[in-house]
């Protein structure tokens, strides 16, 4: 077995998964109903809206598919956002620009 699941990552599944069960709650879909449109099945629901840190990624994916919210995880970490690592990459660009050393002739073959 796996190392055990960190309080914050077992906090933020549940809080998912009771968000997922409130969305399908609010469109008045059962289990069953939600387990057919995701193409699982009804206990993989439940495990997902319990927060069940081994239900595979494509079920949440495609819950949030049904319930028009695919774009959020589409978000997650957008490289372009991602400013810890656009301040990692700054830390490296050299302070000028130099030509390289072995630049071949522009006019040779």
């Amino acid at each position: 077995m796996g190392s055990p699941t960190p309080l914050p990552v077992d906090r933020t599944l549940r809080r998912l998964g009771q968000n997922i069960a409130l969305a399908r709650l609010r469109r008045n879909l059962t289990q069953a109903a939600l387990a057919e449109r995701i193409g699982a099945s009804v206990n993989t629901v439940r495990r997902m809206e319990s927060g069940y840190p081994g239900t595979a990624l494509q079920h949440f994916a495609r819950a949030l598919q049904v319930f028009g919210a695919l774009e959020g995880l589409n978000q997650l970490l957008d490289t372009p956002q991602d400013a810890i690592g656009l301040a990692l990459m700054d830390e490296k660009v050299p302070r000028r620009a130099r030509l390289p050393k072995n630049r071949p002739d522009s006019g040779a073959f």
